[in-house]
């Protein structure tokens, strides 16, 4: 049960004065549901408005308030997704436009009926010959005077919502703070000359004081930390089971290749592990087509040989049928049997695994999150390994762990590099595994980087791989075209991209995106796996888990509106086979400094670590850690260069609470467990709890 002494922050926001069902919908977008949302919900910026006499004094892109009298109202034709516009004249008779976009539009007949003087505060821009103030952050009727201070807040907003409303229920939700324990050690309180927490909360509202903020960030970080030290503390407590083997199983294996020094060190530190009776809970981190499989096969056969059965997770259907069949064919001279789970296994199909799981016949199950559905129960599971870890919640592996008789070993493996400093943040319970050498006879991808201008060139280079025998990928941004919308209208579609190439290629064409469906989408990748099909277009769906050696073409359209670490893993899906590879990154003409940077270092270099690095200091810890594993709140205060400064002291402060100062139980400790409820990372304690 949540402490009471945060129940005024955890209360409905529905509980706030003005929040009715209209804005509730706006609120919700924005993950404002409870009080406490909106008292974090912390400004994007902030604004210093002039007050101008007319708009002559204003300039373009200049944050003014002006006195403005509508003299007609312009309405979108019926049907049209166009913007609400009011044609307004200022003292002298000068006109500039009043423009609302999407819901917002609603509120401006009110705001500025025709003939009533109103003073408005906005930006000042210009659209085509007319000045205009986009979506006005402030209509008063009575004077500028009441427009707010000079220096003002500006907070993400959706539609329905206006600044005025949001700085309202944000002063509203600062007045319920209650008084808190302190949860930061002193030393380190004073040392940094931080605010106390609901001054910092408060600081953060009405200034950019950088103290404040780091207070925030520290705190959102430490609580990160605590949870992370919470999960591997249970782990370790709970009586788990050393599993040594015989090595008679893994002595069958035939493999084609010999193992890299990365893989074998890699191997010797599971397997370590894996002898302990205190449950294994590492990460194997590996660069694309490093043969992080090959290392998970041989904890799994650690787990067979000691009489356990062995898991395997996949965040998505392709991935689990691609890690079914190679492990499938590896496991030959084994005589191990394994299963493929997934959620369209039905009937007897169903039947049949689950009767096999229950009386151990099956040794290893690979599967989606059907796996660790309650209805399937295993005999004796010894191992779970985890592809993809980012894309699962801490809830969903503990809920597979407790498959097992005793807790059962943890390997999570994920193929996108993490940068050394961000390891902490996302895998701060776990120790961690590095494959940082590719198997040897990989050869280098040919990379270039082509304007999109070329693409008739592009596409007659396609017809003449496919005509030499070869396939190839083509990868889009989106699944289809988006019309009324200036952001997105532009982007490349995979369904008009396929359209296009099918006309000219027929049946060699096949198309995978995330919203076919699951059996559409199998038989496009069969036709493409058996080489029925030479060219795949897809989206990013295809980001892992696709093998096809004899691909060895990638065409990747407007590559600069892919992150980096995408880029790598898209490319990742040709060079698997003996013929040399090549990777056409698409440009688009518009290209800011930041992407023609990172095509450059695509087509620089081939290091899955390093590019990670690189894209951290480009764009920032966004991409890696914007999506956080499902279920758990992402980073909402601290910032990439906050992250990087305060997250190792941080980690450290609560490796002292846990260790030397008494845990969760002490006072301080008490106030710590505050910090996981505030900042979604009550799982920790739930777990510690039983719940």
């Amino acid at each position: 049960m949540r402490p009471e002494a945060l129940n005024p922050l955890f209360a409905e926001v529905t509980t706030l004065e003005g929040v009715g069902p209209k804005l509730m919908k706006p609120l919700e977008k924005l993950g404002l549901t409870r009080v406490k949302d909106v008292a974090y919900h912390l400004p994007e910026r902030f604004v210093s408005r002039q007050a101008i006499a007319d708009l002559d004094s204003g300039s373009e892109g200049e944050q003014v308030i002006v006195a403005l009298t509508a003299i007609e109202h312009r309405a979108p034709r019926a049907g049209s997704r166009g913007p609400y516009r009011v044609l307004a004249q200022d003292a002298v008779g000068n006109v500039c436009t009043l423009t609302w976009f999407g819901k917002a539009a609603y509120s401006a007949k009110k705001l500025v009926p025709v003939g009533e003087k109103r003073w408005v505060a906005g930006r000042l821009d210009r659209y085509g010959d007319m000045l205009q103030i986009v979506h006005p952050d402030h209509i008063e009727a009575e004077s500028a005077a009441n427009m707010g201070r000079l220096s003002e807040p500006v907070y993400r907003l959706s539609d329905g919502l206006t600044q005025p409303r949001i700085a309202d229920f944000v002063r509203q939700s600062l007045n319920r703070l209650p008084a808190l324990p302190e949860w930061i050690e002193p030393g380190q309180l004073e040392r940094a000359g931080w605010p106390a927490w609901a001054d910092a909360l408060r600081l953060g509202h009405e200034t950019t004081d950088a103290k404040a903020l780091d207070r925030l960030a520290y705190d959102e970080l430490l609580a990160n930390s605590l949870a992370l030290l919470l999960v591997k503390a249970e782990g370790r407590r709970r009586k788990g089971q050393a599993l040594a083997g015989d090595g008679s199983l893994r002595a069958k294996l035939q493999l084609p290749f010999a193992l890299t020094g990365a893989q074998a060190r890699s191997i010797a530190e599971i397997a370590g592990d894996m002898a302990q009776e205190a449950p294994m809970l590492r990460l194997l981190q590996g660069d694309v087509g490093a043969g992080k499989t090959v290392v998970a096969l041989n904890a799994m056969l650690i787990a067979v040989e000691s009489g356990k059965q062995a898991a395997l997770l996949a965040p998505t259907e392709i991935l689990a049928r691609q890690h079914f069949e190679t492990l499938r064919k590896m496991l030959g001279p084994t005589g191990v049997e394994i299963a493929l789970l997934t959620g369209r296994a039905k009937g007897r199909e169903r039947e049949s695994i689950l009767m096999g799981l229950m009386d151990g016949s099956i040794q290893m199950l690979v599967g989606t999150h059907a796996i660790f559905q309650d209805t399937v129960n295993y005999r004796d599971l010894g191992l779970v390994v985890i592809d993809e870890q980012h894309r699962f919640g801490v809830a969903q592996r503990l809920a597979l762990a407790a498959k097992g008789r005793r807790a059962p070993h943890t390997l999570a493996m994920t193929a996108t590099p993490i940068p050394r400093s961000l390891t902490l943040a996302q895998y701060g319970e776990m120790d961690v595994s590095r494959l940082d050498e590719l198997p040897p006879g990989r050869q280098a991808i040919d990379t270039r980087v082509v304007p999109q201008e070329r693409m008739d060139e592009v596409v007659a280079g396609v017809e003449r791989h496919l005509a030499s025998g070869q396939q190839a990928y083509w990868v889009c941004p989106m699944v289809r075209e988006i019309d009324g919308v200036p952001d997105l209208a532009d982007i490349a579609a995979a369904e008009a991209r396929y359209a296009a190439l099918k006309e000219r290629f027929g049946e060699a064409v096949v198309l995978v995106h995330g919203q076919l469906r699951p059996e559409v989408k199998d038989a496009a990748m069969e036709r493409f796996a058996s080489g029925q099909a030479r060219l795949l277009v897809a989206t990013t769906v295809i980001e892992v888990g696709v093998d096809v050696p004899s691909a060895t073409l990638m065409v990747i359209e407007q590559a600069e509106r892919f992150g980096l670490a995408q880029l790598h893993q898209l490319r990742g899906r040709v060079g698997r086979g003996a013929e040399k590879s090549t990777c056409l990154l698409l440009r688009g003409s518009a290209l800011s400094e930041t992407g023609r940077a990172r095509l450059a270092l695509m087509r620089e270099t081939q290091d899955g670590f390093r590019i990670a690095e690189e894209d951290l200091a480009l764009r920032g810890g966004g991409e890696l850690l914007g999506t956080r594993q499902s279920g758990e709140a992402a980073f909402r205060i601290a910032n990439l260069e906050q992250m990087q400064r305060l997250l190792p002291i941080a980690h450290g402060d609560a490796r002292l609470l846990m260790d030397r100062d008494g845990g969760l139980t002490s006072p301080r400790g008490e106030a710590a467990r505050l910090l996981l409820y505030l900042f979604e990372r009550d799982w920790g304690v739930q777990l510690l709890r039983g719940g």
